[in-house]
């Protein structure tokens, strides 16, 4: 196997740093594979006591065939860590995996990244690939194509890197302009639009939905599994995005998923079935829903 380099983005979380590296090392590939760690600067004193119990942790590591942690000067926030990272190591290996600390991954993670890695390799019109699958959508194939990018637990080579484009005003524009902001908000089910113009306006910092309109707007592929091979933990507080943690509840799927050069076209099935995804979780009820169950969860915690 033809194994390739992993990144973790790591920041002030402890618990989250030993669980995603915990993970990785139950992969058989980890001890082939080199890992590449960026540890955050704390944004202010009070993150620096856990900032620096995570790189305490993060000089630890072993079990990889080799381990190099960058420790950055300056607080860069998550959104440009992310991309200078990505673009360092994806420029001098030619392809990447990417972990951020509050994923936990199954046993067979790195066997289907590496898989589909090395099968895609010269397909031009996938640029991507996932591991993560939060539908819970039994019917779903083991894997399929889709125009659309997750960012919990990823993969890219550097010729589909290329075509990241930072300028969210420019991609915002061309949906526009194109008449595709429908279509890539799943008909409307969810807001990926009303996210990319927040990220134009400074309201959100996303990298990923940078990314998810770059390689949208190419009319490149997805290569996602459709058994779960990664688990956000993320929802419980510790993090910026930390709402609506059980909508995306899963569990790992615990066997190796084949992988298999698919047709370079997009699984019409899948995509209805995030867009149904989406109307059952995105709804003005379903959100009413949850925002009343937060607040009596809220007021017991403060009974």
């Amino acid at each position: 196997m033809i194994t390739a380099p992993v990144i973790l983005f790591v920041y002030n979380r402890p618990s989250h740093t030993k669980a995603v590296l915990r993970s990785l090392l139950q992969n058989p590939p980890a001890a082939e594979s080199d890992l590449f760690v960026y540890s955050d600067a704390p944004a202010d004193d009070g993150a620096r006591p856990a900032v620096e119990e995570v790189r305490r942790i993060v000089r630890g590591i072993s079990g990889f065939r080799s381990v190099t942690v960058t420790e950055r000067e300056s607080n860069y926030g998550l959104a440009r860590n992310v991309i200078e990272g990505v673009t360092d190591v994806v420029n001098r290996f030619g392809r990447v995996i990417v972990l951020e600390d509050d994923l936990v991954v199954a046993p067979h993670f790195l066997d289907f990244m590496n898989d589909a890695l090395e099968i895609y390799k010269d397909d031009p019109q996938v640029g991507h690939i996932h591991g993560c699958e939060f539908t819970r959508n039994p019917a779903l194939p083991p894997t399929f194509l889709i125009k659309w990018t997750g960012s919990w637990g990823w993969a890219t080579w550097q010729r589909a890197w290329q075509h990241f484009n930072p300028d969210g005003k420019a991609l915002l524009s061309e949906l526009e302009q194109r008449g595709l902001t429908r279509c890539f908000d799943f008909n409307g089910k969810y807001g990926y639009t009303r996210m990319l113009r927040r990220q134009t306006e400074g309201r959100n910092h996303s990298w990923a939905i940078r990314w998810n309109a770059s390689l949208y707007l190419k009319d490149m592929l997805s290569l996602n599994a459709g058994r779960s091979l990664v688990v956000n933990t993320g929802f419980d507080g510790s993090g910026t995005n930390c709402d609506n943690g059980e909508i995306y509840t899963t569990s790992l799927y615990p066997e190796r998923l084949t992988v298999e050069h698919l047709p370079l076209t997009e699984n019409e099935a899948a995509r209805q079935a995030m867009s149904d995804y989406y109307a059952r979780t995105n709804s003005f009820r379903s959100k009413a829903v949850r925002r009343i169950k937060k607040e009596i969860s809220r007021i017991w915690k403060i009974n």
